[in-house]
């Protein structure tokens, strides 16, 4: 017959869809299922839990014309290939295609890529399976307990809290995290120490160093007090500085492993500013393809969730035959690296790390097609895995004592001999460490020149907040959620207003504590970071067929159960009080301090003598710049998707607005305030007409 439309193939998206079909050629249809098509009923519970935890899946709604479409596709076609995700979810939605299509779920029609390149297409589709149904019993089992957690605790928090709120099993324990952290900093008690630094000269020379005080006669020694200090340097007066010992070595710094989903998501913070759900909205880009001149419309990447350190052989030999050519043969690794994986689950192996389809298809060779958000994480992966395969840096280390008396200073420094991976990628730490320097050449028995000798005074810090970076590398450090999981938790709660961000620190919001407190006193083990980390490794165990997934959320929901009626029991008729935030805004019409309260519509000033006085104002903050239009107050405004800007008070009459933020200082040209421009470049600039002045944030003011 005329038909040689036989084969189709389903994936998740249209990207993906144009991808695959460039390499499949004729006598393939690839359609796109947009995501997931059947899902747990919204407005009931919809797990039989009497009947062996059976859950009842819906079409979801808004879906009936792609599922009558992909239906009469795969009437017409004499085979149907499931091309979803490699992993939980992607096995998932297969499953469902695979239900919703009437196709045999043990044929051999299920087919991953690792990546969406013509080698990675072809060896897919030449390896099809049966749908892998502990994988799937693991999605459904998580969906299943997430399901139970969620729809169980939240009428009980609507009743002892207030309406509307959710309560997630992993999300509780992310908030739980963030809410310790803030104890911590809140008990924290600084301590008082001095530093005392000689800043030095060798004899006969100009270039200066600075050497730390660190021993009295051979012993550890801390100055904490200012009088402590001042003995010191009273004792050091006059004393010859003579260096008494110099050690020479040498030491090899290894670049970091490729990424891994959480370690691109915590480097794409820090070096780029993405959150976490913006690097992974970028890598699916990347990993769906795009269109690159020359290449035509390719996948980028290999799948961006996995957390295996595993990278395909010839991926390793194209990076160094690129390394070769673009570098010279000094800077090729010379051996084969082998980067061991946290995860001890071989579940997960199936994948590689995340790495460049083509190891020699530059960042600046990719930009010339494309820009924005993929662009620069493409850099970033690109960097980051060639650096993987090159030599280590070297580096020559010097440490000197110096001898002051019966005081020993201590002064350290390097220099590099090779910079090996280092010419390329550097991975970035989350606190600003010491930069270490190179020292100028000394030799034992010098005196050295005394430029100045003086105590500094410091205090120990506390505990620094999360960061989205730090917090997801909590969460897996201490098992918590998985690879696909991680962008979802933050969201979450960011979202249901139990976290809060702040500049890039993540902060427990008056609800988010008050919640936490309900679930440490109610449900100690929801909140349990190794009850967690278990319950994750229980669902491993599905995955890899070593547990029986009934059985997993029977042992969870028959203690849980248990403890939801002993909490209703214990808060019979108690409620809990979420304190409100006083502000000094004053109302107008009553006297008393304006709290913030939180509606749906986000937060605003309310009077708390309601319900006599019901008065309620927009909330904005004056940020004490003036707007340079028209004098009066900058207050700080949100957008309605909640994005901050910066507006004249008097709006709508003066219609200024900026997304800078308004500083104290003002312009040396014209007196107006400067306003702080975002982002990496930090600038000070003037916004009123005309002017034109800026400078950079980092320089002082002459």
């Amino acid at each position: 017959d005329g038909n040689t439309m036989s084969k189709l193939v389903i994936v998740e998206s249209p990207a993906k869809a144009k991808t695959i079909r460039k390499y499949l050629g004729s006598g393939y249809e690839v359609a796109a299922s947009m995501g997931h098509i059947r899902d747990l009923p919204q407005s009931q519970l919809g797990i039989d839990v009497e009947k062996n935890y059976e859950p009842k899946y819906i079409n979801i709604k808004g879906k009936e014309k792609v599922i009558r479409e992909l239906k009469s596709l795969a009437k017409e076609s004499d085979e149907v290939f499931l091309a979803t995700d490699p992993d939980r979810e992607g096995e998932a939605i297969s499953w469902h295609l695979a239900k919703l299509l009437g196709l045999d779920p043990a044929a051999h029609n299920r087919v991953t890529f690792g990546e969406i390149t013509k080698k990675g297409v072809q060896e897919g589709m030449a390896a099809p399976r049966a749908i892998d149904m502990d994988l799937f019993n693991a999605q459904q089992a998580r969906r299943v307990l997430d399901r139970l957690v969620g729809y169980k605790l939240s009428p009980f928090l609507w009743r002892k809290v207030r309406r509307g709120l959710s309560a997630g099993r992993v999300q509780s324990v992310a908030v739980r995290l963030i809410v310790d952290r803030e104890k911590e900093i809140e008990a924290f008690q600084p301590e008082e120490y001095w530093n005392i630094d000689a800043v030095l000269c060798p004899p006969g020379q100009a270039k200066k160093f600075t050497a730390r005080l660190a021993e009295k006669a051979g012993k550890k020694l801390e100055v904490k007090t200012k009088a402590e200090a001042n003995a010191i340097l009273a004792d050091v007066k006059g004393e010859a500085f003579t260096v008494a010992a110099v050690s020479r070595g040498k030491r090899r710094r290894v670049p970091a492993p490729p990424f891994i989903t959480s370690t691109m998501q915590q480097e794409a913070s820090r070096k780029l500013g993405f959150t976490a759900t913006r690097t992974m909205r970028a890598a699916q880009t990347l990993y769906e393809g795009m269109d690159i001149a020359g290449h035509g419309t390719m996948g980028l990447i290999t799948y961006m969730r996995t957390d295996s350190l595993r990278v395909a052989d010839e991926a390793v030999a194209a990076a160094k035959e690129f390394i070769a050519g673009a570098y010279g043969e000094a800077y090729v690794c010379g051996h084969k690296r082998i980067y061991k994986s946290k995860s001890a689950t071989a579940a997960q192996d199936a994948h590689e790390a995340i790495r460049p389809t083509v190891p020699s298809l530059t960042p600046d060779e990719v930009e010339k097609s494309i820009s924005g958000p993929e662009a620069k994480l493409y850099r970033l992966i690109w960097s980051r895995f060639i650096a993987s395969q090159m030599a280590d840096c070297e580096q020559a280390t010097v440490a000197a004592d110096i001898a002051a008396g019966a005081y020993t200073f201590k002064a350290s420094g390097y220099t590099v001999t090779f910079d090996g991976f280092s010419r390329l990628y550097e991975e970035s730490a989350d606190e600003k460490e010491k930069k270490e320097t190179a020292l100028p050449p000394l030799s034992e028995g010098d005196v050295l020149k005394v430029k100045s000798v003086e105590g500094e005074q410091k205090f120990t810090q506390p505990p620094a907040r999360y960061t989205e970076a730090s917090l997801i590398k909590a969460l897996e450090e201490n098992g918590i959620g998985r690879p696909s999981t991680y962008a979802p938790i933050i969201t979450t709660i960011i979202d249901r207003d139990y976290v809060e961000r702040q500049q890039k620190k993540l902060v427990p919001t008056r609800l988010g504590r008050a919640i936490d407190e309900l679930m440490e006193a109610e449900f100690p083990n929801i909140v349990d970071v190794h009850f967690s980390a278990q319950m994750e490794q229980d669902l491993d165990r599905v995955e890899s067929g070593k547990a029986d997934w009934h059985k997993t959320i029977d042992d969870f929901y028959k203690d849980f159960s248990a403890t939801l009626e002993k909490a209703e029991e214990d808060m019979k008729d108690k409620k809990i009080k979420v304190p409100d935030e006083e502000t000094d805004e004053v109302c107008e019409l009553c006297g008393r301090k304006m709290v913030i309260k939180t509606g749906r519509y986000g937060k605003f000033l309310a009077c708390p003598g309601f319900p006599e006085c019901k008065n309620t104002r927009r909330l904005v903050k004056d940020t004490g710049g003036l707007c340079p239009k028209c004098g009066s107050r900058v207050l700080l405004r949100r957008s309605k998707k909640g994005r901050v800007y910066y507006g004249c008070e008097k709006n709508p009459a003066c219609d200024f607005m900026t997304w800078n933020e308004p500083t104290a200082e003002k312009c040396p040209q014209c007196g107006s305030t400067l306003f702080k421009k975002g982002g990496r470049s930090g600038l000070l600039v003037c916004e009123k007409e005309g002017c034109g002045y800026s400078r950079s944030a980092a320089e002082k003011k002459e």
